[in-house]
């Protein structure tokens, strides 16, 4: 799978949040508009940047940023360790959009985390799995990620709906240090807001045969990436660091959109960080 960001939508991104103009960043970068212009579409330009200069301006990490210029990836993710997760990439035109079902392989008891913009795959699985699908848990509102939740539910009635929006209704919402089992699993959350108001990560633990925790983040954090932020993009770089960077070295990161990672690979390769 593609990274959902090439090294030029992270200068976009890290050059938008900092407020500079397409002039002033390809001064630094030793670059003429019309280059950056083509670095920040493609990923690509007949000249490499300064790369040094651009991280010392938009607070990115340079050898970072020339790694991922030289077509870094995160190790891929041999799934076997975790035999009860299915990732599902969904698509509407060109776009794609990721969404996660885990269950418990003795109670059958399934949970679902954003539904992406087509309900098929995920419906066939439950039923080709007969699991009996419990929790819908959103990582945010945005469309993309919530498309299909209707016809999920319309098929899955009793399914609890979970959301970190405070506009939810009560019964919706979660509550601080709210732990929710499914079966041996058990189902815990951290807020995440930035690219959005109301972003949660939700970490799943006691996977069988010790496999590694497993963190669901939306777009908080992408492979090599972070989503885009509307506001403060320092704070939201700073919940990141916290609520996910923190987590065990071997966490798989399930993002909203892209290929897996683990907290290793976003601490020694995302220029952001």
């Amino acid at each position: 799978m593609d990274l959902e960001d090439h090294v030029g939508d992270v200068l976009m991104k890290a050059r938008v949040q900092a407020g500079y103009g397409l002039d002033a960043v390809a001064a630094v970068a030793g670059l003429s508009a019309a280059e950056l212009a083509e670095l920040e579409r493609t990923g690509r330009t007949a000249r490499p940047p300064n790369y040094g200069s651009l991280g010392r301006l938009l607070d990115l990490v340079p050898e970072k940023l020339e790694t991922l210029a030289r077509g870094w990836r995160p190790a891929p993710v041999d799934l076997s360790r975790w035999r009860e997760l299915r990732m599902f990439t969904t698509r509407a035109g060109d776009f794609s959009v990721n969404s996660y079902l885990i269950w418990d392989e003795v109670t059958r008891e399934a949970a679902l985390f954003d539904t992406g913009f087509d309900a098929a795959p995920v419906l066939e699985t439950i039923e080709t799995e007969r699991l009996q699908l419990q929790h819908v848990f959103l990582t945010h509102g945005h469309s993309d990620h919530v498309a299909a939740l209707e016809a999920v539910c319309g098929r899955h009635a009793r399914a609890r709906l979970h959301s970190g929006s405070r506009s939810a209704p009560l019964h919706q919402r979660l509550r601080p240090d709210e732990f929710i089992p499914l079966g041996n699993l058990r189902i815990s959350y951290r807020e995440t807001p930035g690219h959005a108001e109301d972003g949660v990560t939700y970490l799943i633990g006691n996977w069988p045969e010790d496999a590694p925790p497993v963190a669901v983040v939306g777009d908080a954090l992408f492979a090599g990436s972070m989503g885009r932020v509307p506001g403060d993009a320092a704070s939201a770089r700073e919940v990141i660091r916290r609520q996910i960077l923190s987590l065990p070295p071997e966490t798989l990161l399930c993002p909203g959109h892209g290929p897996l990672t683990t907290v290793a690979e976003e601490r020694a390769h995302n220029p952001f960080f």
